[in-house]
């Protein structure tokens, strides 16, 4: 599988982006998927996922209600919809895909065997 994620930038506190991954090589809507980030000097973390055995969505506490994760199965492509973004949003945007990944509120990112390469938000005045 091949992960190609875009969108990212520079935007203002309380602005939108919009991130897009398109998969290859594979049908997207077949495995679990999700959104990852990385903080400058801090860990990766979970952003959101999607279960592949039931389509149920998870988000980290920090994301609900701003967060939005979909896919578009016709183009095999996800996006993360961001709005209200914060300062604190700034990182590193990473997509990602698992065939047997068990997407549940931890959103751990064991078991996702398919990265994008990053896409960085930046959310500053």
């Amino acid at each position: 599988v091949q992960l190609q994620a875009s969108g990212g930038g520079l935007v203002q506190p309380g602005g939108s982006l919009r991130l897009s991954c398109t998969a290859s090589g594979v049908t997207l809507a077949s495995y679990a998927i999700g959104w990852f980030r990385q903080a400058p000097g801090g860990e990766l973390k979970g952003v959101s996922c999607i279960s592949r055995r039931d389509g149920r969505t998870y988000y980290a506490d920090s994301m609900k209600d701003r967060f939005t994760l979909s896919r578009d199965n016709a183009t095999n492509t996800m996006y993360l919809q961001m709005n209200r973004l914060k300062p604190e949003d700034t990182a590193y945007y990473y997509c990602a895909a698992g065939l047997y990944y068990y997407c549940d509120s931890d959103i751990s990112s064991h078991g996702m065997d398919s990265w994008g390469k990053g896409t960085q938000v930046t959310v500053s005045s």
